[in-house]
């Protein structure tokens, strides 16, 4: 940590209330950080925080990041995560995902250029599109279809980049931008339509799992506890600035192998439904990690099946709604 920081810096984390959000705020308190959360909830779920609500150490605003607000207290550290990220959210909310990856980010990067603060945004391995270099390094520049369904998140994501670095070039913001593979874990949403959520919460009520496609499709499942550990790295560590890095798990696996690994730790033979495939739905996704390793001392130690066996206990002790509403 920069020696500068104050004994207790204070960060601010947008999409606090999400999946991703409320876990760094779990971390960034366990290292006796002061944390500002922000959520306008619109993906975001409030419960995710409940049990950060007596500490005098966090605060919750409920807020949009894309209409005006400031932050009196000086901090020290922003985390832009404020986004829509799974297929189903970001095609449900297209101009949402715009405009809080364009407008969004621009509030925030102006608000840590005001306070001098580092700056982290959360972005995504959308940007490589359906990659045609594999595994995806950071200097790849993507094969992303710019005006195809999913371009709402992947562009938005890839502009989010050029602003976060335009700051970082012209005003000297200490930035550094955090480009995320799949990851899973306890606080998904059941109905937000990412495959693992998805296969556990239909297996676990009887219902025929959804596969799009033949299921050979492959992706690199991270476990959350994992890349909160990566992030929260990347935040404090120091010489990181105007870099960009890859977290995420290289074990890439097809979506048949992954349900396998599910139906294994349930005891299940899950009916299939093959449906088609989204449109620009990659074909392949894996991290090159080589830049996370060197520079962060960084690398996945939850297995695919350790960490899918404590999100079914997650899943199984929140309980499973009705698999109507998983559609």
């Amino acid at each position: 940590m920069n020696t500068e920081f104050r004994s207790s810096p204070q960060v601010l984390i947008t999409g606090a209330a999400g999946f991703l959000g409320s876990h760094l705020c779990d971390r960034f308190l366990s290292q006796e950080w002061r944390v500002v959360g922000i959520d306008n909830l619109l993906t975001g779920v409030a419960g995710n925080l409940d049990h950060l609500l007596g500490d005098d150490r966090f605060r919750f605003r409920q807020q949009d990041v894309t209409t005006p607000f400031t932050v009196e207290d000086r901090l020290d550290l922003i985390l832009h995560f404020a986004s829509p990220a799974s297929p189903r959210d970001y095609l449900n909310h297209p101009i949402e995902t715009l405009e809080v990856d364009s407008v969004g980010t621009l509030k925030t990067l102006a608000l840590a250029d005001a306070h001098h603060a580092r700056y982290v945004l959360a972005s995504t391995s959308e940007v490589y599109g359906d990659p045609q270099v594999h595994p995806q390094t950071e200097s790849y520049w993507g094969h992303v279809n710019p005006t195809g369904p999913r371009s709402v998140y992947d562009e938005a994501k890839r502009f989010a980049e050029a602003l976060t670095m335009a700051y970082h070039r012209s005003r000297g913001l200490d930035a550094r931008i955090v480009r995320i593979f799949n990851t899973y874990g306890p606080r998904m949403r059941a109905t937000d339509g990412r495959v693992i959520p998805q296969f556990i919460t239909y297996a676990l009520s009887g219902a025929p799992l959804p596969v799009h496609g033949d299921g050979q499709q492959t992706r690199s499942f991270c476990f959350v506890d994992d890349l909160v550990e990566g992030i929260y790295r990347l935040a404090t560590y120091d010489g990181l600035a105007g870099e960009v890095i890859n977290l995420g798990n290289p074990e890439e696996v097809s979506l048949l192998e992954l349900i396998d690994n599910v139906a294994s730790l349930l005891g299940c033979e899950p009916e299939l439904v093959h449906l088609p495939l989204p449109e620009d739905d990659p074909a392949r996704r894996r991290p090159d990690i080589t830049k996370a390793e060197a520079a962060l001392g960084w690398t996945p130690t939850v297995t695919l099946r350790d960490g899918l066996r404590r999100t079914i206990e997650w899943f199984a002790d929140a309980g499973v709604p009705d698999s109507r509403a998983l559609t």
